[in-house]
């Protein structure tokens, strides 16, 4: 499709040059940089990166050269799809990709900048499977005694992942933003970064002893992860912490030795599996997990009370006998 430079007939009997795209506003890769800063700006740096990833990837595809948005067709985005897969990139990531190509591009269509082709319906944009990422209510009881030498990172990644198991398995974004407001009366409420979804938890013992432990007056965070005000600085200290996070659940499970790496996910797939073996309904499942995205759990969100829900953590949690 592109030849010298030149996007060839991006448009029907029309031939459209890049250097065309010097109205940035009308020109794919140009918005989606406007969109990255417009969230930067919203404070949604961890979308904005996801933003800028994908923008990276697409001006690789295209050499480096934007296309304008009249040119963004089904064939455009199968060619790219074609050249992901070509790299060896698997289909999830590929997904990724598409599905934020698409929310922008329909940005671009909802302001008047594109008529709508709907070029990415003949692209993957649905989500594999994945390997297992959970381990049984077992393996966090021992979690729980491990004995880490005194080593300070090491144990604050052993207790935050023992945190999140407690608290229905929360994500570790939400448990590093944490702040000493967020907890009244043995109840945390937070919203949920990724979906904006408000959530109360009641803390069982576990989970407040944990807290206790990092308890600091001189911080307005439950953990020691965040320190700044700035959200900026705030959400680069939180990317330094979730890689610190992960290195040390995977030395914690190289010591357990276990099939199944820890990380930072591998807390809240392990809620939700241990309260299915519980027999716990889907639907508390996905309100406990604070899903925006499954019709079923949205149904019931807004009927179901969170006692349900702090019966079935503490069900879950019993295990750990801590």
């Amino acid at each position: 499709m592109m030849r010298h430079g030149r996007w060839e007939l991006c448009v029907p009997g029309q031939e459209r040059d890049v250097d065309e795209c010097d109205n940035r506003a009308t020109c794919l890769a140009a918005f989606m940089s406007g969109e990255v800063s417009r969230l930067k700006a919203a404070g949604r740096h961890g979308t904005a990166r996801n933003y800028a990833r994908a923008r990276c990837s697409f001006i690789a595809f295209t050499g480096g050269e934007d296309v304008h948005l009249s040119c963004v067709d089904g064939t455009l985005m199968e060619a790219y799809e074609t050249w992901l897969h070509q790299r060896g990139v698997v289909r999830n990531t590929v997904s990724f990709y598409m599905r934020i190509l698409r929310a922008v591009y329909n940005r671009a269509v909802r302001s008047g900048l594109a008529v709508q082709s709907f070029p990415f319906d003949g692209v993957y944009t649905g989500v594999d499977r994945t390997p297992k990422r959970a381990v049984a209510g077992d393996v966090v009881a021992r979690l729980c005694h491990l004995d880490l030498h005194g080593d300070a990172n090491l144990t604050l990644a052993r207790d935050m992942f023992v945190f999140s198991f407690c608290m229905r398995g929360m994500a570790f974004v939400d448990m590093v933003f944490l702040r000493k407001g967020n907890l009244r009366g043995g109840i945390i409420s937070y919203t949920r970064r990724k979906t904006g979804r408000p959530l109360s938890v009641k803390m069982e013992p576990a989970a407040l002893r944990i807290v206790e432990r990092y308890a600091d007056a001189a911080s307005v965070y439950l953990f020691p992860v965040v320190t700044a005000e700035d959200g900026r600085t705030a959400y680069a200290q939180y990317e330094a912490g979730l890689g610190r996070y992960n290195r040390c659940l995977k030395r914690i499970s190289l010591t357990l030795g276990l099939s199944v790496s820890l990380s930072s996910y591998v807390a809240r797939h392990s809620w939700a599996t241990s309260a299915r073996d519980c027999g716990i309904p889907v639907s508390v499942i996905g309100s406990a997990l604070g899903h925006a995205s499954e019709r079923t759990t949205l149904i019931y969100l807004d009927s179901l009370d969170d006692s349900v829900v702090d019966k079935a953590n503490r069900e879950v949690i019993s295990v750990l006998d801590v």
